[in-house]
């Protein structure tokens, strides 16, 4: 993996823990639509997938009723969500590092674009990235493969040369849909058993393990 050249980050879940921001925003939807969920935990499961998704598919909406669902979410989650977050502790110095060993850096997130800059500029991580992408506020662009597939056009690297890194199956999913690698990690918000399932190229418990696998092991990828 050190011989890859492009690399791509998801951004929740990867580079932050937004737990906090995320299903309180949620939460708060869910509120507003008539249903009650006072457990937070029980909430993880909407950090990853495209909001729609995670109200259609765990709370039996309409697409409709996800469109509402996702106004009520940005409502709280722009004034107070986006800072409801917490840095992964590592990721600073690993992104300095890449950076210095040359590689090229970018975001592939499900995130809307616009939030997606603010919090990385809020915890001073923007710099290292030479793209920072994610979906559109009008709901396009929301799947990981498209995201991941815009972010490939934007540079001229064999499919060989990039690697996806990220927490939940979307990531590698969409990682599968452009024939590269992808690295699943453990310290985000899926399970092995999770990145098992969709074929992660390589599954790491720490950002630790992470640096090694990008920066130094010679493993032939």
């Amino acid at each position: 993996m050190h011989k890859k050249q492009l690399i791509l980050f998801d951004l929740d879940g990867t580079l932050t823990d937004p737990k906090e921001g995320i299903t309180k925003s949620f939460q708060y939807a869910l509120q507003q639509l008539g249903q009650i969920e006072d457990d937070l935990d029980a909430l993880e499961k909407v950090i990853g997938p495209p909001l729609w998704d995670s109200f259609e598919e765990f709370y039996g909406l309409s697409r409709e009723q996800a469109d509402q669902g996702v106004r009520y979410y940005r409502e709280r989650y722009r004034e107070l969500g986006l800072f409801e977050n917490k840095i992964i502790p590592g990721i600073p110095e690993l992104l300095h590092d890449l950076k210095l060993a040359g590689k090229t850096l970018a975001v592939a997130t499900s995130k809307p674009t616009v939030y997606s800059i603010t919090i990385l500029e809020h915890f001073g991580i923007d710099q290292p990235f030479d793209e920072i992408i994610g979906s559109n506020l009008d709901g396009t662009r929301i799947n990981k493969d498209d995201i991941i597939g815009y972010v490939l056009s934007l540079f001229d690297f064999s499919p060989e040369e990039v690697v996806m890194i990220g927490d939940r199956k979307h990531d590698i999913e969409g990682a599968h849909a452009h024939g590269i690698d992808s690295i699943g990690v453990l310290f985000g918000y899926g399970s092995r058993e999770e990145f098992l399932a969709h074929r992660a190229t390589m599954i790491v418990e720490t950002v630790d393990q992470l640096r090694h696998i990008l920066l130094e092991a010679d493993d032939g990828l």
